[in-house]
């Protein structure tokens, strides 16, 4: 059966890659699985920095489509401003200028609608690429290259899940950080979300956030605690109280920081460390089971 988890947290550097990989590399050897790891965050994705120099397999441009304004056809009657949402549009009478800025157009289509002088036409403007790699003889990692200064991550994103082989048996979504728009987009359709936080207090701040996200999108989720043993234990007590399930703490050692640093996670992890994702991964699959 093919299920989605996505590793996800409300804000950067509480680990959330860390455990992606770490539950890439278990469930991949652990288990008869096809795996597929799929790097959500567009603006920045290095997971494919943690394998050794893994051939691409396919890799494709993604485009939006961006209305031009004709101005020898416009009248400068300004409707296609009043319809566009994203004040992508910028029309002044006077001097007669008009003109769609492309990074804030969102290529809805409804100025093509207002117009009704044929003045607008579309023309393709890449947000970015989608690259696809071979890490073994089953198993993919797929990424989404953000082009520099655009925002489209969300269509990025999504265009990226519409490419995915869903007959892979298992997809890790390594989501971007913080409770956005392109996060919602990536875990949105997942069968589990494992929500990576840290025993601060920005980080029970932010996980509140998120916790709060995930139970409005009705996706079952529990919580990785990365970095254990730093901080203080407001954390532990508030998912005491609120009932929600601790998958596992991450001790936090300079020794497993030196290897995720040097990229040697994959072929480094300490043992006590992988015994602790195995744990990780064992209680994940009981809730996939439910």
């Amino acid at each position: 059966m093919q299920h989605t988890i996505a590793i996800a947290s409300g804000k950067g550097g509480t680990g959330k890659t860390t455990v992606s990989l770490a539950l890439y590399s278990v469930f991949s050897r652990e288990s008869d699985r096809q795996v597929h790891l799929v790097d959500c965050d567009v603006e920045e994705p290095n997971d494919v920095l943690f394998f050794d120099n893994p051939p691409l397999h396919s890799s494709r441009e993604v485009f939006k489509q961006v209305p031009e304004i004709d101005t020898n056809k416009c009248t400068y009657c300004r409707k296609c401003v009043e319809y566009c949402e994203f004040n992508a549009i910028v029309v002044i009478p006077g001097v007669g200028f008009a003109e769609v800025n492309p990074d804030l157009c969102h290529s809805c289509g409804a100025c093509l609608e207002a117009c009704s002088f044929d003045a607008m036409t579309e023309l393709p403007v890449s947000i970015g690429r989608i690259n696809s790699y071979l890490v073994n003889q089953y198993d993919q990692l797929s990424e989404g290259v953000l082009r520099i200064g655009s925002t489209m991550q969300t269509m990025l994103i999504r265009e990226m899940k519409k490419g995915l082989n869903r007959s892979d048996s298992l997809q890790i979504f390594d989501a971007p950080p913080g409770t956005s728009c392109p996060v919602v987009e990536s875990i949105s359709d997942a069968d589990y979300i494992v929500l990576v936080t840290e025993p601060t207090p920005f980080g029970l701040h932010d996980l509140q956030i998120m916790v709060s996200l995930t139970k409005k999108l009705e996706l079952p989720f529990g919580v990785v605690i990365n970095k254990a043993g730093i901080g203080d234990d407001r954390v532990y007590n508030w998912l005491k109280q609120n009932e929600i399930e601790l998958l596992g703490e991450i001790p936090f050692s300079r020794e497993f920081a030196t290897i995720y640093a040097s990229g040697k996670i994959q072929q480094e992890m300490p043992g006590a460390y992988e015994e602790i994702f195995m744990k990780i991964k064992l209680k994940i699959e009981q809730s996939l089971a439910r």
